[in-house]
């Protein structure tokens, strides 16, 4: 089968996107109506063109042979379909020709984005009424949109994870396959359709935890059961690179080497848990450990790299097209030149200076390197960061503290902290040493003619993430309470709300918790496990009775569950499932 590396390409329809808080895990299709609703819709749509243009040049110029772009849901037509719901997808038919030509003419192959299952209120009701399954519905759909788009050359199917909270569009996806055998089922009922076009199912694993397919991305029973027998040749499966999401510290997905099914892996360089490119934030050496260690499985045949896609977050450079995203323009170069020409890092670094006028090329070196132990030992703790540990379906995050756009600085991190970290020490120690290295890192940055200021602005921030370590680690004193809460609002006054940088929202309460410490660590004990496979504790007590003690929770006392952790993507809820 042809080597597949991918690069995501929604970045033009964020132009003028003016929410807060963005959600960049797909395409905003409610803004891209709001801009084509007018007489000036031409104008939206020719710059949409000419940003397309800038991407496609530059990921083609990279090294890159495809592309991925949203989403099957609203560019197919159906008669189930509402008449202003076709109406709408005829003129986005006629757009993405378009720009479906502009990615042919870079060489690129065109691979189009769907979530199983998506529907508007009309063809979810018509579904139900005439009992036709979503697969069926599929099947039928598909045959159609290939004949609509030659140019596309596969679909990039998403199962796991469906819209979030915040979505408001004609289409919501939902999660509609809840078993292995259900995907297995689905990949059954349309991969036929699939080989009789000459097309390819890119099948990504990635999952949220939710029902038992929710381990799909780790979980070597729940993968043989979806997977074992079926001999496509019109399947890819597509793997992020660990258990969990695009996290530091996190080993090689052992499922590369568990199937010969043809597999690309999937990297992020618009890094949305560090920065989303405010900051450098630089992965070159962990991709490339990756690379070599993925020379022991079998078919491998590329990569999906993930440059704009991903978390809700106030961030919003736009890979490829502003100037100000050059550290994820530096990581996307970077890594397509170690996973695709298997260069070493130093020498696709070296290549990047050379290309755009840095002189120094050891010093842009050096600046990364240190950007990587910043990021692996302050925006992180590294001891926690290492530890193994699963909740339900789902692998912990190595980060308790920062988590998309926010960073929280509270009495409860402080207890799981002093419960997880042994050697405080080491860690107090570490963040002082990196507050050192950023003023290191901005002489650099001057003598590369990199943005100074992005380095400033990554002191000013881990500045509060070494403080709060404090806070974890020392004891406690007002003291301490009041140079977080003076640090908090320095930040703020220093980055407004609207001003012209988007900032951290540093969410602190120092309300003390109500689990004594040898409560906790009772509760962790029996909430959370060290090894992939599950305990007879989590299939009786974390997997079902929690399941319901949850819901009850959440009727009755929702405002027990954080804010954050209702309305934030699709809500916790979905990892109770």
């Amino acid at each position: 089968m042809d080597s597949l590396h991918l690069i995501d390409a929604i970045g033009p329809f964020f132009r003028d996107y003016d929410r807060r808080t963005i959600n960049w895990s797909k395409i905003p299709w409610a803004h891209v109506d709001t801009q084509t609703a007018g007489p000036d819709a031409d104008v939206w749509w020719s710059r949409v063109r000419a940003d397309f243009e800038v991407i496609c040049q530059k990921a083609s110029d990279w090294g890159f042979d495809a592309l991925s772009i949203d989403d099957v849901a609203h560019l197919a037509d159906h008669d189930w379909l509402e008449p202003e719901v076709r109406s709408k997808i005829a003129r986005y038919q006629t757009e993405f020709r378009h720009l479906f030509d502009i990615a042919q003419r870079h060489g690129l192959a065109v691979y189009v984005t769907m979530d199983v299952f998506s529907a508007t209120p009309g063809l979810q009701q018509r579904l139900e009424t005439d009992r036709v399954h979503p697969n069926a519905y599929l099947a039928a759909l598909l045959p159609a949109f290939f004949e609509t788009f030659p140019q596309v050359r596969g679909i990039i199917s998403r199962i796991g994870e469906s819209d979030g909270k915040d979505v408001r569009d004609d289409f919501h996806s939902q999660l509609v396959i809840q078993t292995p055998k259900q995907a297995r089922q689905l990949l059954n009922d349309i991969l036929p359709v699939f080989e009789k076009a000459q097309r390819r199912l890119v099948f990504r694993t990635w999952t949220v935890g939710a029902y038992p397919i929710g381990d799909l991305m780790w979980n070597r029973r729940t993968f043989k059961e979806t997977f074992d027998g079926i001999t496509s040749p019109a399947l890819v499966i597509s793997m992020k690179f660990g258990d969990s999401d695009f996290f530091r510290f996190l080993p090689l997905n052992k499922n590369f080497f568990r199937t010969k099914i043809p597999k690309i892996i999937e990297l992020q360089t618009r890094r949305e848990y560090e920065g989303c490119g405010e900051y450098p934030s630089f992965v070159g050496w962990d991709y490339e450990r990756y690379v070599r260690e993925l020379k022991q499985a079998e078919n491998v045949i590329g990569c999906m790299v993930w440059s704009q896609t991903g978390g809700w977050v106030p961030f919003r450079r736009l890979a490829m097209l502003d100037p100000q995203a050059v550290w994820t323009d530096i990581n996307t170069f970077v890594t397509i030149k170690v996973v695709k020409e298997k260069l070493l890092v130093e020498q696709a670094v070296r290549l990047y200076a050379q290309r755009n006028g840095i002189a120094d090329s050891g010093a842009l070196l050096e600046l990364l390197r240190l950007s990587d132990e910043v990021i692996r030992e302050l925006l992180y703790t590294e001891e926690f960061a290492r530890q193994k540990l699963y909740f339900r379906r789902v692998r912990i995050p190595p980060t308790l503290q920062v988590y998309w756009g926010n960073v929280f600085i509270s009495h409860s991190v402080r207890k799981l902290m002093r419960h997880f970290v042994q050697d405080p020490e080491t860690a107090l120690r570490s963040a002082a040493r990196c507050l050192d290295l950023l003023d290191r890192m901005k002489e650099l940055a001057a003598d590369c003619g990199l943005p100074v200021e992005d380095i400033e602005y990554m002191k000013d921030t881990f500045e509060i993430l070494a403080l709060a370590r404090e806070y974890y680690f020392l004891p406690f004193t007002e003291e301490l309470q009041q140079r977080l809460r003076d640090a908090k609002s320095n930040y703020k006054k220093k980055y407004p709300k609207r001003g012209l940088r988007a900032r951290y929202r540093i969410k602190m309460d120092f309300k003390p918790l109500i689990l004594n410490r040898r409560h906790l660590s009772w509760a962790i004990q029996l909430l959370m496990r060290r090894r992939r496979g599950y305990r007879m504790v989590d299939r009786i007590v974390t997997l079902n009775l929690l399941s319901l003690v949850y819901r009850v929770i959440a009727k009755r006392r929702p405002h027990w569950i954080p804010q954050f952790a209702r309305d934030s993507a699709m809500g916790v809820d979905v990892v109770f499932r």
